[in-house]
C-alpha cells in the first residue's frame, strides 16, 4: 500500500514504527481465532506484542449473556472495558491482529459503532510487523482509566429481524464474507447445528479476496472496488455485510470504507444466528 494512512482505515507499519511514542496513540491487539486454530490470544499476547499494546478480547467485550459469539456489548459496558484499558476520547487507537487483520477490523468496526472515529487497523498485522524484524516485549501494559464516551450508532448494525425485511424487499444489498465453498453448501459449517448455505439473494465475496496474498496487506482501493464489483456488488447502494460469527464480515465493511462508502452496516448474528435458526430461509449452489 502505497500510503501511510488511507481513509482513516488503515496505517502502515511504517508510521506506527514512526510512532510508537507519540503521547496520543494507542496500540490495541485484537487477536482472535477460531477453535480449530488451536491457538490462545491472550496466552500469545502475554509472550509478546507491540510495545505498548493492550489486550481486546473481543469474546469479552461482548454481550457474554447471548447464545452468539461476541455479540455487540451494550455501550454502558463497552465504555467500561475499553476505559480500563487507557482507551479514550483524542486517542488515535490503532488496532492489530496475530492472524492477519480479521478480528482487528472487528474491534475498528465496534469502536467506529460506538462513536469513535479516530481508529486505524495496522495494515498487515502483527505478521508484516514480525516479518520486517520490528520490536515487540511481552511487558505488561499500566495503562491510565481514560474517559470514554460510547454512543451506539444503530445504523451500522443489523439484527435477524431486520436481514428478514431485506430477504422481502430487497432493499440492502446483502454481501456475504465466508468462502465460496460455504456460501454454496458444498463445505459443512464449523459450529455445530448450523445449515449450510446462505442468505437468499446475497452476494459472496471472499473477504480474503480484499488481500494482496503474497504479504497479507489491503489491496490498493481501485482493486478493492473492483473485487465488489466483480463480486456483483453495486458499490452506490447500501450493503450488509455478513459472515460467519461478525467477524471477517468487518473486512468487507473496512474495505467498502476504504473507497468511501458510507452507507454499510454489518449483520451482527451473521451465520451463526441465520443457520441456527428454525424460521430463516436458506439458499444453496
Amino acid at each position: 500500500m502505497a500510503a501511510d494512512v488511507i481513509a482513516n482505515t488503515i496505517v502502515s507499519t511504517d508510521w506506527l514504527a514512526a510512532h510508537l511514542d507519540a503521547p496520543d496513540i494507542r496500540i490495541v491487539d485484537a487477536s482472535w481465532y477460531l477453535p480449530a486454530d488451536n491457538r490462545d490470544p491472550k496466552k500469545e499476547y502475554h509472550q509478546r506484542h507491540i510495545p505498548g499494546a493492550v489486550f481486546f478480547d473481543i469474546d469479552e467485550i461482548a454481550d457474554t449473556d447471548s447464545d452468539l459469539p461476541h455479540m455487540l456489548p451494550s455501550a454502558e459496558k463497552f465504555s467500561a472495558r475499553v476505559r480500563k484499558l487507557g482507551l479514550g476520547d483524542g486517542n488515535r487507537i490503532v488496532v492489530y491482529d496475530g492472524g492477519g487483520v480479521a478480528s482487528a477490523c472487528r474491534a475498528w468496526w465496534m469502536f467506529k459503532v460506538f462513536g469513535h472515529e479516530d481508529v486505524v487497523v495496522l495494515d498487515g498485522g502483527l505478521n508484516k510487523w514480525l516479518r520486517e524484524g520490528r520490536p515487540v516485549d511481552d511487558l505488561p501494559p499500566m495503562p491510565q482509566e481514560r474517559h470514554f464516551t460510547a454512543r451506539l450508532n444503530s445504523l451500522m448494525v443489523r439484527d435477524k429481524g431486520q436481514i428478514m425485511r431485506y430477504v422481502e424487499t430487497r432493499r440492502e444489498q446483502v454481501v456475504d464474507a465466508r468462502s465460496a465453498e460455504r456460501f454454496s453448501g458444498k463445505a459443512p459449517e464449523p459450529r455445530p447445528n448450523v445449515r449450510a448455505g446462505h442468505i437468499p439473494g446475497s452476494l459472496n465475496l471472499p473477504f480474503t479476496k480484499l488481500f494482496d496474498p503474497e504479504n497479507g496487506t489491503f489491496l490498493p482501493p481501485e482493486a478493492i472496488e473492483a473485487a465488489f464489483r466483480e463480486a456483483g456488488v453495486d458499490t452506490k447502494a447500501p450493503v450488509v455485510a455478513s459472515c460467519g460469527s461478525g467477524v471477517t464480515a468487518c473486512v468487507l465493511f473496512l474495505g467498502l470504507h476504504m473507497i468511501g462508502h458510507r452507507k454499510l452496516a454489518v449483520y451482527d448474528g451473521s451465520w451463526s444466528e441465520w443457520g441456527s435458526a428454525p424460521d430463516t430461509p436458506v439458499e444453496v449452489g
